[in-house]
């Protein structure tokens, strides 16, 4: 049983769970996937699904990926993902992989890109404090000290600085399933979830319950 699905993440909303609470979630059109390669240990020396998203057609894509594709229907797609799996004997090219696969009270981790935020300085990046505003002092929101002049005489690696902010790869754990709407592929997740609006994401099933 495949336990991975690709996505987008359409937008948040609340709904009114069967005890009466408000309930903030977000909606996510998942699927459906299409297999495009099985990998397994005779081959590749480990067992993996390849899945398909979002299709596109075929005459529009290099002749490399083109061919790699022709085993799973002849069908192009925009976005190709790998995902880890034990039992992949049942598993051909092609196959079709749906919302089935999950149900309400599933806990489930939705990965995503975050929003990019351009270069921010350390108070938005890192949640600095700032400097006082008055009495003559000039560092309202400058980082302040950054090293040692005689020893190591130089800024130590790691060092939280401004910089380029989002654009990462964050992962959103132990999500609720609060409802899914079969007929339009929707899954309604407990919570927020990284990235912006029609950004590409990946629920990932756990054993966990709600």
């Amino acid at each position: 049983m495949m336990s991975a699905i690709l996505g987008r993440k359409i937008g948040m909303t609340n709904v009114f769970s069967a005890e009466g609470k408000l309930v903030p979630v977000t909606v996510l059109q998942v699927g459906p996937c299409v297999i495009t390669q099985v990998k397994n240990i005779e081959t590749d020396g480990y067992t993996a699904l390849q899945l398909g998203y979002d299709e596109k057609p075929i005459e529009k894509l290099n002749k490399p990926v083109a061919g790699h594709l022709k085993k799973a229907g002849d069908k192009g797609f925009k976005v190709l993902r790998e995902f880890r799996s034990d039992n992949v004997e049942e598993m051909k090219a092609g196959m079709t992989v749906g919302i089935d696969i999950f149900s309400v009270g599933d806990v489930v981790n939705v990965s995503g890109i975050s929003k990019g935020r351009g270069f921010q300085g350390t108070i938005k990046r890192h949640g600095f404090s700032r400097g006082p505003e008055t009495h003559g002092c000039r560092n309202h929101r400058a980082p302040g000290s950054i090293g040692n002049s005689a020893w190591p005489g130089k800024v130590i690696k790691g060092k939280k600085m401004p910089g380029h902010m989002g654009v990462d790869k964050k992962t959103m754990k132990n999500l609720t399933i609060v409802d899914i709407r079969h007929d339009e592929n929707l899954l309604l997740v407990k919570g927020p979830v990284p990235g912006c609006k029609t950004g590409i994401i990946e629920v990932h099933k756990t054993d966990k319950k709600k």
